[in-house]
């Protein structure tokens, strides 16, 4: 039997920055109350999302620091349609987020963007485009 992949746990620098910036992306997560430095969010396809501080997780990983260079695992927003890739760019950089690749269509047949959150995870966004 094949383990099923049901969480993705992200270490954050800062838990209010990227609760607050993923909350933009339509994520809800609930500060543990046990727990202060770690928080949750149960999408509606049943995947889980965590947070975690760096402080909170480092003494699970002994050894652990934090990565440097460009993002090498990106999360992956899908929208309804092509404007909505769009305005979110526009948002999340006027919010003072970092842009990495402004809306672009794409040869495989998308309109996609590529931002950065407050810890330089690359957060794609992306829809269909018309066919044509």
């Amino acid at each position: 039997m094949h383990p099923t992949l049901n969480t993705i746990d992200i270490v954050v620098s800062d838990l209010d920055a990227a609760i607050a910036f993923y909350a933009r992306l339509g994520l809800e997560f609930k500060v543990d109350e046990h727990s202060p430095e770690h928080a949750g969010c149960d999408l509606p396809n049943g995947l889980h999302v965590m947070l975690d501080t760096e402080g909170f997780r480092t003494p699970f990983l002994p050894g652990w620091s934090a990565p440097t260079g460009g993002p090498r695992t990106l999360l992956c927003f899908e929208f309804d349609a092509p404007a909505g890739v769009d305005a979110k760019y526009v948002e999340l950089v006027d919010a003072g987020h970092r842009g990495i690749a402004e809306p672009f269509d794409a040869f495989w047949g998308m309109r996609y963007a590529t931002v950065a959150d407050p810890d330089g995870n690359g957060i794609d966004l992306y829809a269909a485009l018309p066919a044509r």
